[in-house]
C-alpha cells in the first residue's frame, strides 16, 4: 500500500535484499545465545566445534552456520547491486540463495520429516518451483517475456526527476 500511495510501480525488493541478509546474520547470533529454548539448534555431532547448550549433547551450531552464510550473502548481494541487473533479480537471488541454504542446513536439525524433508524444506522446494522461470533465464535458457528491462535501482531516475 505504501508503494501505491507513493506512486512507485517498480519492484523495490532489490533495496531490501542485502539488509535482510545482514539482519538474518545478526538475528541468528541471538538464536544461538538463546540456546535450546530457541529450537533452532542442530543434531548431535562429534565435530570439535559442536556446542553443548546445557543438555550434555554437543550439537551443530546451525545458528552460527546460518549467521556466517547470511553475512557472506550480504557481501555477495552488495556486489550484485553494483552490477547491471534486471529489476528484482537481486531480491530473487537472495531468496534462492537463502532457500537453498535452508533446504541444506535443515538436514542438520532435529525436525519432524514428511518423507525426506521437514515442513520448511518442502516450502523451500516449492519456492524453487516458483522461481523456476528465473533460474532458467539465469542459466541462459530463453523464457517468453514481453520486455527485458535491465537497470539498477541506483541508476534509475528518481520519482522527482521523472516529474521534471
Amino acid at each position: 500500500m505504501a508503494k501505491r500511495l507513493a506512486g512507485e510501480t517498480r519492484s523495490t525488493g532489490d533495496l531490501f535484499a542485502a539488509p535482510i541478509a545482514l539482519g538474518i546474520a545478526i538475528g541468528r547470533i541471538g538464536c544461538f545465545l538463546a540456546g535450546l529454548p530457541d529450537g533452532t539448534y542442530g543434531v548431535a555431532t562429534s565435530l570439535p566445534w559442536g556446542v553443548d547448550f546445557g543438555d550434555g549433547v554437543r550439537r551443530h551450531p546451525t545458528q552460527l552456520y546460518e549467521s556466517l552464510f547470511a553475512l557472506a550473502l550480504f557481501f555477495v548481494l552488495l556486489h550484485l547491486l553494483q552490477r547491471p541487473h534486471r529489476n528484482g533479480d537481486v531480491f530473487k537471488a537472495f531468496m534462492l540463495a537463502y532457500l537453498g541454504w535452508r533446504l541444506a542446513v535443515d538436514f542438520l536439525k532435529p525436525e519432524i520429516r514428511l518423507g525426506i524433508f521437514s515442513g520448511i524444506q518442502w516450502a523451500c522446494a516449492a519456492m524453487f518451483l516458483y522461481y523456476a522461470a528465473d533460474i532458467r533465464r539465469w542459466l541462459g535458457r530463453k523464457t517468453p517475456h514481453a520486455s527485458l528491462e535491465i537497470e539498477t535501482l541506483q541508476a534509475a531516475p528518481s520519482r522527482d526527476a521523472r516529474k521534471a
